[in-house]
């Protein structure tokens, strides 16, 4: 019951940050920030993980806060597999931007998956005495092009 209600909060403040990336933000709750080498360095160090089918690897790069809810590699790599199958075995990634949304920093990847389908995540990401771990990953919806 205490890990279905830890869901749940995560669930509810996970979709708060997808809410950042999708509604129309004041200037000052949103900003475009210099590419960060270490950020992509640990995400793509999971996707790398991922692709090896090396959990302990990209269970690693999880922050203390997922690794807590999930409480095992095991758990950790079904919900991957089956709630990111992009993320499970990628093909081609691109770091597109990396941005603050109220305080969360998030670094939003294009990711094509095996069958050649885009698909575009953030990365909501946090500094540990570690150094950075991911701390939620959302699909966000494809960007629109204007005319």
């Amino acid at each position: 019951m205490t890990r279905v209600l830890a869901l749940s909060v995560f669930l509810a403040l996970s979709l708060g940050v997808i809410a950042a990336f999708v509604a129309p933000r004041p200037a000052a709750a949103q900003e475009l920030l210099a590419p960060n080498p270490e950020i992509e360095a640990v995400i793509g160090g999971q996707l790398d993980a991922f692709r090896a089918q090396d959990l302990p690897r990209a269970w690693g790069y999880a922050s203390p806060t997922i690794q807590g809810m999930f409480g095992s590699i095991e758990r950790f790599g079904q919900m991957v597999q089956q709630g990111y199958p992009m993320v499970w075995t990628p093909g081609a990634v691109e770091f597109i931007d990396l941005q603050t949304f109220g305080g969360v920093i998030v670094q939003r990847v294009e990711i094509v998956d095996q069958d050649g389908a885009v698909h575009y995540l953030g990365y909501a990401m946090i500094q540990t005495d570690e150094g950075w771990r991911i701390s939620g990953v959302q699909i966000l919806p494809a960007p629109t092009v204007a005319a």
